[in-house]
């Protein structure tokens, strides 16, 4: 797997930290209990998932930066951001 940029790294820091808290929901709204889903998850927004191709990558990779922006990730709504 290629390096990650520093976009990329941050995303995944902040999937892990949500998984850490009990915040990381799976795509049917259920808690996250496994790591190595948690990881796999983390990857996949980052766009750095090697089971996807270039462009679907960095169209997870802006989706999930434009959610940042906005302040809808789970870290972001416990903390109180906008």
């Amino acid at each position: 797997m290629p390096k990650q940029s520093t976009g990329q790294k941050k995303t995944v820091e902040r999937v892990m930290h949500e998984y850490k808290h009990g915040e990381l929901k799976s795509g049917s709204g259920k808690n996250v209990k496994s790591r190595k889903q948690a990881i796999a998850i983390g990857l996949k927004e980052a766009g750095a998932s090697k089971y996807e191709s270039k462009s679907k990558n960095k169209r997870n990779l802006s989706h999930t930066k434009q959610k940042e922006r906005r302040g809808q990730t789970a870290k972001q709504q416990k903390e109180g951001h906008r």
